[in-house]
């Protein structure tokens, strides 16, 4: 007669992983459309189909980040440097992201230490971008790293890096207002942006 296991007979392995570099990436670009994948950590993670809400938040937040940064500084989906022993591993595609100068200047590509503001847009990666990505962005001290949370109607601000940690992690809802540490004049109220 068949008896019910309360937890497993066996324990199960870690299931065997590949960790990717860029410059793997970079070849493997030959035959697969890497431009669908984000580098984070060595692995190779699908990026989400963006949907109406994340679309549109992202397109409030960038229209109001052109509002107060200078020409040319605010920029979308573009790749940056973080730290440089993530770098191999690591290679970043934030949704939003406001530069120290025009993206132009910035050659061969943006390095964290050029970052004034980076966002996030979450509406299913919430999970991710609190924990791994704040992490990869705490290790390359990006001072002010916010998650737009478009399910959870939210502004979700870390500041404060230290030891590959952000020491302050702080939650605004829909009708508080907030401002970047780059221009701590410009306040905004969250809803707006969502």
């Amino acid at each position: 007669m068949p008896s019910t296991l309360i937890a497993p007979a066996v324990e199960f392995a870690e299931v065997p992983r590949k960790k990717w570099t860029r410059d793997e990436c970079a070849q493997l670009g030959a035959i697969l459309d890497v431009h669908q994948y984000e580098l984070i950590e060595g692995e190779l993670i699908q990026k989400m189909g963006k949907n109406h809400p994340h679309s549109l938040a992202l397109m409030l937040l960038v229209e109001w980040l052109r509002t107060i940064f200078p020409g040319r500084t605010v920029g979308q989906e573009i790749a940056i440097d973080v730290r440089p022993e993530d770098n191999p591993t690591s290679d970043p595609e934030p949704d939003a992201v406001v530069f120290s100068q025009p993206y132009a200047l910035l050659i061969p590509r943006p390095k964290a230490t050029e970052v004034r503001l980076l966002v996030e847009v979450s509406d299913r990666t919430l999970a991710f971008d609190m924990s791994q990505k704040a992490a990869l962005y705490a290790r390359a001290a990006i001072a002010d790293y916010w998650v737009l949370d478009v399910v959870g109607r939210r502004l979700i601000v870390h500041r404060r890096p230290q030891s590959g940690a952000y020491q302050e992690v702080v939650a605004y809802a829909e009708a508080e207002a907030v401002a970047p540490l780059a221009a701590p004049d410009s306040l905004v109220v969250v809803g707006t942006l969502l």
